[in-house]
């Protein structure tokens, strides 16, 4: 698989992405906030991984929020090194900043390894499989995490960045679903 080809569809679905009003961006926090609140069943009592938003991400912060005012327990991605680790966060405490400009709670919260996750990403295709940024930080953790007990997998992005194919290699996980602001995208397994 070639690097640069996938450097260039993460290049060119972030500019769509970028280009994305902040009206686009309000409703689209809504609706996936809507569209993440269907799967509570699957999510359960947790805990649940979100994500603080950089730059032009898709904002799941009112859908966590949903939940955690069910009682589900949730966490933020903190670097480590070469890795990711979820840290227990609740709505209201106070965030460091991380590298890549990361929000992440504090060293001393809680880990915590999340039954779902709500998982960023650059582009995704219709199989279930994402472009992230380049480091591989969920592709490790979701694999660590299957090692345990395979978490349910909630790709959130807007619909500027589905491509026909991501250049998947033996070694990716699908995702379980992929929640735009027009459709939820269940993959089809073979």
């Amino acid at each position: 698989m070639s690097k640069t080809l996938k450097s260039r569809l993460r290049s060119e679905a972030l500019a769509r992405r970028d280009a994305l009003s902040h009206e686009i961006r309000d409703q689209a926090a809504a609706t996936l906030a809507d569209q993440l609140y269907h799967f509570r069943d699957r999510i359960g009592d947790g805990p649940l991984s979100g994500f603080w938003p950089i730059r032009s991400e898709i904002d799941p912060r009112l859908g966590m929020m949903r939940f955690s005012a069910l009682g589900v327990p949730l966490a933020l991605p903190v670097v480590t090194g070469t890795e990711l680790v979820f840290r227990r966060w609740q709505p209201g405490e106070a965030l460091k900043s991380g590298p890549f400009g990361l929000s992440e709670p504090f060293d001393m919260a809680e880990a915590l390894n999340p039954v779902a996750m709500i998982v960023p990403l650059s582009a995704f295709d219709r199989r279930g499989h994402r472009i992230g940024y380049g480091a591989g930080f969920y592709d490790k953790a979701i694999s660590r995490l299957t090692a345990l007990t395979r978490p349910f997998t909630i790709g959130v992005g807007f619909s500027v960045q589905e491509i026909n194919e991501v250049p998947d290699e033996p070694h990716d996980i699908p995702l379980d679903l992929i929640i735009t602001e027009r459709e939820i995208v269940r993959p089809k397994t073979t």
